[in-house]
């Protein structure tokens, strides 16, 4: 099986996948839109919550065989390869029949031998001379995607999942801007095992409330200083408990939570106001303050420069990832016990 995931969760998808029983993990790749990690395992690897997408492997091949879109189409798909592999997909998606529409997603490092269009057609044509009824459609019942996941290392396989994995099955309020629930997974997943209380101090749609829940979070604290984010909050979390605040000025008690995570705000649209780096040392400071010794403190940030960082906040580890074409990271703090 293979599964992509938001550039940069790589490790972290791997390591969720590698935790399930039964789940060897291969390696991990880029195939230049998607993180993709290479695993042998089964339906429990939809639950992770870290991937965006699972695919179970109908063949694999390298450019060194032949760098021809022919030649990897047909070495790529194998009539009995694909046939233990529409058994998992019967069982996981739809039953089978003889006649499905289906389409094929291509993706490449680089278009010197040829070019990523002619991989889709020729693998199109693999699949209609082994499966004469099925039927071309754009959307389709059945997708195929190859994916060129290492320079010169292809894997083909039949997508398990839609959409709602990708987002956890959605939002009852959506909000533009709002966090990707495999971010979002991958943060509170972060955070350590479930211990207690843990808080969002820039809350915004819930998403992240929403998965500390779905872990076994509880209880579960959101704040922000939006009105209209709250709502939204308590729309999407309503296991949370949900309140307008400011972030600089929590209205929790020293010591009051196992571990606060969040997606601080950044860009035009959550700019804000007066210097970013002021209002960010008082948002960690309050957050050092909440957090009782020993939790932790995870945050969604492109930048948090050491200056801002409060003296109980020790960094434990960065994951640098990309969300819609932009750079950000993942930042993981230890609330250490203050030196006297």
């Amino acid at each position: 099986m293979f599964a992509t995931a938001v550039p940069g969760l790589a490790p972290l998808a791997a390591r969720a996948l590698a935790e399930l029983p039964g789940t060897a993990v291969h390696g991990t790749g880029f195939d230049g839109r998607s993180d993709i990690v290479v695993f042998d395992g089964d339906r429990g690897a939809l639950g992770t919550g870290l991937t965006e997408d699972v695919f179970v492997e109908v063949g694999r091949t390298l450019r060194a065989d032949g760098d021809n879109a022919a030649r990897i189409a047909r070495r790529i798909w194998r009539p009995e390869r694909v046939e233990k592999a529409l058994s998992v997909w019967a069982a996981l998606v739809r039953p089978l029949s003889a006649a499905l529409t289906f389409r094929v997603v291509a993706r490449v490092l680089q278009e010197r031998s040829f070019v990523r269009t002619e991989l889709r057609r020729q693998l199109t044509e693999a699949v209609h001379r082994d499966r004469p009824r099925w039927r071309f459609a754009d959307p389709a019942q059945v997708e195929v995607w190859i994916v060129e996941y290492a320079p010169g290392r292809l894997l083909a396989g039949l997508r398990l999942s839609d959409a709602t994995m990708r987002q956890h099955d959605g939002r009852p309020v959506e909000r533009n801007g709002a966090l990707r629930p495999t971010v979002a997974a991958a943060m509170v997943r972060l955070a350590g095992p479930p211990a207690g209380a843990l808080l969002d101090p820039c809350c915004g749609s819930g998403t992240i409330l929403a998965e500390a829940r779905a872990l076994g979070w509880t209880p579960v604290h959101g704040r922000d200083i939006d009105p209209g984010a709250v709502a939204a909050a308590r729309a999407n979390a309503p296991d949370a408990e949900v309140q307008v605040a400011d972030a600089r000025k929590l209205d929790l008690p020293d010591g009051a939570v196992a571990a606060a995570v969040a997606n601080l705000p950044f860009g035009r649209q959550y700019a804000v106001q007066g210097s970013p780096e002021v209002w960010l040392r008082a948002v960690l400071g309050e957050l050092a303050r909440v957090t009782r010794p020993g939790g932790r403190v995870v945050l969604l940030a492109p930048q948090v420069p050491r200056p801002v960082v409060p003296h109980p906040l020790r960094l434990r580890e960065r994951y640098p990832i990309r969300l819609l074409g932009l750079k950000t990271t993942i930042w993981e703090y230890d609330r250490f016990v203050q030196d006297r």
